[in-house]
């Protein structure tokens, strides 16, 4: 798991000075601030971009349940990687990347129990209003 973070904050690092180097080569004098400001935002609307058409085209086929799916799952990655950083700082357990992936496992499993009961349920009263409604 250490591993795993400090990677990530090797490429945020890197990405970081060469924002920097960029401000400084460029004579910008833009603030730390300013910097996440400006960045944070750009990486923000990227992420609009490419996530909307794809929400829009689920939504107008009747994909709510595949959005709910994407946006659960996006915030259960979130929630368990901050509970495992937790964790590191307060010393209340121990980091662990395999607590990660079995909790985002068990996640994926419920929600396809939930899927499959769902489609039944569904299929029933489908069943039910064109044979008998």
């Amino acid at each position: 798991m250490n591993t795993f973070l400090y990677g990530i904050l090797d490429i945020i690092t890197e990405a970081h000075t060469y924002i920097l180097s960029l401000n400084d080569a460029y004579e910008a004098n833009f603030t730390d601030k300013e910097l996440h400001f400006i960045v944070i935002g750009i990486i923000g609307m990227l992420m609009v971009l490419m996530i909307h058409p794809l929400f829009s085209f689920l939504a107008h086929r009747d994909h709510i349940l595949v959005i709910t799916w994407i946006y659960v799952f996006t915030l259960v990655l979130l929630m368990t990687f901050a509970i495992e950083i937790g964790q590191k700082f307060t010393h209340s357990g121990v980091m662990d990347f395999n607590d990660i992936v079995f909790g985002i496992w068990g996640f994926m499993l419920m929600f396809l129990i939930f899927a499959i009961i769902r489609s039944i349920v569904l299929g029933i009263v489908h069943f039910i209003q064109d044979h008998f409604l």
